[in-house]
C-alpha cells in the first residue's frame, strides 16, 4: 500500500471513531456535512451519497487511477498515480480538524513546556526539562576560606598557617542543573499543584556531583482562589528573599552571589499564609507569613521548635514584579517593589541548601549537634525594580546565631546589588538579544577557627547573556574577582574566575 493511500485508510477510520457515539446514519451525516464543508466534496457528490444507507471511504476518497506507461523492450507495465493530491490533504487536514475539535484533551506547547488540559478547564498538567550545562576555571564554586584559593593550603604542622603550594587551577565541565518540572491544577483553577525532581547528581555548588543522586526537592499544593488569601502546603523555597527564590534558571549570572550560601533559609516543610492586598494602588502589597519544620528539604522534626517566617512586599508603582531577574520580557511601565522579611528557628542547622540542614564552617554538623543547638534570628531589606530592558535589585541581610552548648553569640552581614540592561536602545550595533550586568557582593563572617574573628569576603562580577528564546533559552558568561580578608591570619587573597552556561528548557 502506498504511503497516500495508507494516510486516508487511517484518517477515515479516525474520523469514524470519533463519531462512533452516534447511530449509523447520523454518522454518515455529520462527515458529508465537514467534508463539504471544508470543500473537500462537491453538493452534488454531497446529494448522491446523502441517501445512502451508509457510507464508506471508498465512496469518498478518490481512488487511484491506472495509466499505461510508453511500451518498454519488457513489455507493457503499470504504474499507478494519484488523480488528485490535494484532494488527499484537504481530506486529511477535515478529517484532523474533526478529531482534534472533538478531543476532551487540549495539547500545547508555552513557557511552562508541553501542556495537557481538559476542555472544561478543571484540569491541566505542564511538563517541562530543564538543563544547566558550565565550564569554569579555575573553581566551580565561591571560595571561603584560603585553601580553597588555588595554590594554598594549611601547614599540616600548623592547621593555621597557610602556605603556597603551587599555581594549580581547574578547568572543569559540569552537568550543573538537570530537571524536571510538573505543574497544574486539579478539578478547579485555584486548586495548583507543583513538584520538581532534580535528576542531576550535584547536591549543592560546593559539593561533589560524585556523590549524591536524584531527589525530589519540591512539591507543594496551593489554594489560592481569591488574590487577598490563601493557602500552600509542602516543600519549597520559602519566600523570604527574590535572590534565593528566582530559579536558578532566571538568574542574571551563572550563579547566584556569594550571599546566598550563608543567607538562604531554602527549602523547608510547612504551611503557609500568602496573598496581594490593595492591588493596583499606592498600598499594592503582598504577604507571606507561615510555619515550617526548619530541618531543610526532606527532614522530619527533630524537636517541638519550629521556623517561623514572614515577608511583606510593598508594590510602590501598583504593579507586581515576577521572581525573575533581567528585563528580557522589555516591562513598558516601571515596576517595583521593596521588601523586608525574616524568621526565627531553633535547631541543629546553622545554614540550608537544596541538600536540606548543613552548618556554615567553625559552627557544629547539624548530624552531631543538639537538637535545639543553635537560635537563629534572621532579617533581609530587599528592592527590585524593572523598565524598559532596565533591571536592579538589592539585599541587604543581618543573621544572629546564638550558640547554646557553647554560649556564644555570632553576627553575620551581607548584601549584594546588581544591575543589568540591554544596551540596543542606545546603540544600535549591539544586539537586541544581549544584555550586560554587573554585581557587586559582600559577606562577613566568623572565622572558621575562631568565632571571636571576622573575615571578609567581597564578589566583583561582570556577566553578558544572550537570549535565544527568553529565559528559556539563553548563554550566559561571567568574570568575577573574589577577595578573602582573614582576620585571624591577617592575610589577603584573591582570584579571577571565568564562567559560561548554557540554560536551556524544553
Amino acid at each position: 500500500m502506498t504511503l497516500p493511500r495508507f494516510v486516508s485508510a487511517v484518517s477515515a477510520v479516525i474520523l469514524f471513531t470519533s463519531l462512533n457515539s452516534l447511530p449509523s446514519q447520523a454518522a454518515d451525516k455529520e462527515l458529508l456535512d465537514i467534508l463539504l464543508e471544508n470543500g473537500v466534496i462537491t453538493e452534488a457528490q454531497y446529494d448522491r451519497l446523502i441517501n445512502k444507507a451508509s457510507i464508506t471511504t471508498k465512496d469518498i476518497v478518490v481512488t487511484r487511477s491506472t495509466q499505461k506507461s510508453v511500451a518498454d523492450p519488457a513489455g507493457e507495465r503499470r504504474v499507478e498515480v494519484p488523480v488528485d493530491d490535494g484532494l488527499q490533504l484537504a481530506i486529511d487536514r477535515a478529517v484532523a480538524k474533526t478529531v482534534s475539535d472533538k478531543s476532551p484533551i487540549v495539547a500545547s506547547y508555552g513557557s511552562k513546556g508541553f501542556k495537557l488540559a481538559t476542555r472544561d478547564g478543571k484540569f491541566a498538567t505542564n511538563l517541562q526539562w530543564r538543563a544547566q550545562f558550565r565550564y569554569s576555571n579555575p573553581t566551580d564554586s565561591d571560595p571561603r576560606q584560603i585553601d580553597d584559593f588555588g595554590g594554598y593550603a594549611f601547614s599540616a604542622a600548623n592547621p593555621r598557617e597557610i602556605i603556597r603550594v603551587s599555581d594549580e587551577s581547574r578547568s572543569n565541565f559540569e552537568q550543573r542543573r538537570l530537571r524536571m518540572k510538573i505543574g497544574g491544577h486539579g478539578f478547579q483553577p485555584w486548586l495548583k499543584y507543583y513538584f520538581e525532581v532534580d535528576l542531576q547528581p550535584a547536591r549543592d555548588v560546593d559539593d561533589n556531583a560524585a556523590s549524591a543522586s536524584a531527589r525530589v526537592i519540591d512539591w507543594r499544593v496551593d489554594i489560592a482562589k481569591w488574590d487577598w488569601g490563601g493557602i500552600r502546603l509542602g516543600q519549597w523555597k520559602i519566600d523570604l528573599n527574590r535572590e534565593r527564590v528566582d530559579s536558578s534558571g532566571r538568574q542574571q549570572f551563572v550563579e547566584r552571589s556569594i550571599v546566598n550560601r550563608v543567607f538562604t533559609v531554602d527549602r523547608q516543610i510547612g504551611l503557609q499564609l500568602r496573598g496581594r492586598l490593595f492591588e493596583g494602588t499606592a498600598t499594592d502589597l503582598n504577604y507571606y507569613a507561615g510555619i515550617f519544620n526548619g530541618e531543610g528539604r526532606g527532614v522530619r522534626n527533630s524537636s517541638e521548635d519550629h521556623l517561623y517566617m514572614g515577608r511583606l512586599q510593598w508594590n510602590f508603582l501598583g504593579r507586581e514584579l515576577a521572581w525573575k531577574q533581567t528585563d528580557v520580557e522589555y516591562t513598558e511601565l516601571p515596576t517595583g517593589s521593596f521588601a523586608i522579611a525574616g524568621f526565627t528557628n531553633t535547631g541543629p542547622c546553622t545554614r540550608w541548601s537544596s541538600s536540606g540542614c548543613g552548618n556554615l564552617d567553625g559552627f557544629a554538623k547539624a548530624a552531631s549537634a543538639a537538637p535545639d543547638q543553635f537560635k537563629i534570628e534572621q532579617g533581609v531589606q530587599e528592592f527590585a525594580f524593572k523598565y524598559r530592558g532596565f533591571s536592579f535589585q538589592q539585599e541587604w541581610h543581618r543573621k544572629f546565631i546564638t550558640d547554646r552548648v557553647e554560649g556564644t553569640r555570632s553576627d553575620l552581614t551581607g548584601a549584594y546589588v546588581q544591575a543589568g540592561y540591554f544596551f540596543h536602545d542606545w546603540i544600535d550595533a549591539i544586539p537586541a538579544p544581549l544584555e550586560f550586568a554587573a554585581r557587586y557582593a559582600y559577606v562577613e563572617e566568623p572565622n572558621a577557627f575562631d568565632r571571636n574573628v571576622y573575615n571578609e569576603r567581597e564578589e566583583f562580577t561582570l556577566g553578558a547573556n544572550w537570549f535565544f528564546r527568553g529565559h528559556s533559552n539563553k548563554l550566559t558568561l561571567d568574570l568575577s574577582r573574589l577577595i578573602l580578608d582573614d582576620g585571624l591570619l591577617d592575610r589577603s587573597v584573591s582570584e579571577n574566575r571565568v564562567r559560561l552556561q548554557w540554560d536551556v528548557s524544553f
